[in-house]
C-alpha cells in the first residue's frame, strides 16, 4: 500500500513509518499541513491522519478533500477517546478512528481493510491491486493490459473479487456462473479456481484455499522491506 501519515509527534511519526515500511508498505510522513503539495494526496491508497496539528486541524483538511470528492478512504488517529468526538470525526470525512495508544498490529490490520474495501467496487468497475474487471463492458485488465477470461472464468472471478478479502465458499462458486448446471461438480470448479489462480499472480494477487471453508482472493503479503 502506498500510505501519507500526517503525524506531528516526532518519536510517534518514527515509529509507524519504521514499522510501516518494515512490513513492505510504501510510507510518506508530513508533519505538518503546510508540508503537503495541493494534490499530493491523489498519490495514495489510504490517509492515516492525526486530529490536531501544528499549523490546523487534520480533520478540517480532510473535510475539504471530501467536499472536492475525494474518496481516498481516511483513517483518523486521536487521543480524543469520546463518543462525540468519534462520531463527529466519522461523521467528517474520516473512514475509520483510532484512539491512541493503539498496537502497531491493529493499524496495519484496519488500514488494510479500509483499502481493500475502497478497492472492491467503484461504479461500474471491480478493482483490487492493479486488477480491474470493467463489469458494463465485461473486459478484465492486469496494469491495463487485456485479460483473456472464459465466461465462466470472467462469472466466477467478478464474484470473488466483489467478496476480496472473505471466505467463499465452493456452493456460492458454483451458484455465480450461469454457465454451470446445477450439481456442478468440485472437481470443476477447483479447475476453475487453478486457473484463475495463474491469470490473477501478475496483479500480485491470490486465490487461497481455506480447507473446509472455500476461498479467499486477497493480495499477496509484500516481502519485509530489507533493511540497511
Amino acid at each position: 500500500m502506498r500510505l501519507l501519515l500526517l503525524e506531528d509527534d516526532e518519536l510517534l511519526g518514527e515509529a509507524l513509518r519504521d514499522f510501516l515500511r518494515d512490513e513492505g508498505h510504501a510510507v510518506t510522513w508530513a508533519r505538518r499541513l503546510a508540508e503537503l503539495l495541493p494534490r499530493q494526496h491523489e498519490e495514495f491508497d489510504a490517509l492515516l491522519v492525526d486530529w490536531q496539528l501544528p499549523d490546523g486541524s487534520g480533520l478540517d483538511w480532510l473535510r475539504g478533500l471530501r467536499q472536492r470528492g475525494v474518496s481516498i478512504p481516511a483513517l483518523m488517529l486521536t487521543a480524543r477517546d469520546l463518543l462525540a468526538d468519534r462520531l463527529q470525526g466519522l461523521d467528517s470525512g474520516a473512514d475509520d478512528y483510532l484512539v491512541k495508544p493503539f498496537a502497531l498490529s491493529e493499524l496495519i490490520a484496519r488500514a488494510r481493510a479500509l483499502v481493500r474495501r475502497s478497492q472492491a467496487r467503484t461504479g461500474n468497475e471491480l478493482r483490487l491491486s492493479t486488477l480491474r474487471m470493467d463489469l458494463e463492458a465485461r473486459r478484465a485488465f492486469i496494469a491495463e493490459e487485456p485479460l483473456a477470461l472464459s465466461a465462466r472464468e470472467w462469472d466466477v472471478l467478478g464474484f470473488l473479487l466483489a467478496r476480496a478479502g472473505k471466505v467463499v465458499a465452493k456452493e456460492q462458486i458454483a451458484s455465480a456462473s450461469n454457465g454451470w448446471e446445477q450439481g456442478v461438480s468440485d472437481n470443476a470448479i477447483e479447475v476453475c479456481v487453478s486457473r484463475l489462480r495463474a491469470k490473477i499472480e501478475p496483479a500480485g494477487l491470490q486465490l487461497r484455499t481455506v480447507r473446509g471453508l472455500g476461498y479467499l482472493l486477497e493480495e499477496m503479503p509484500a516481502a519485509p522491506a530489507a533493511k540497511a
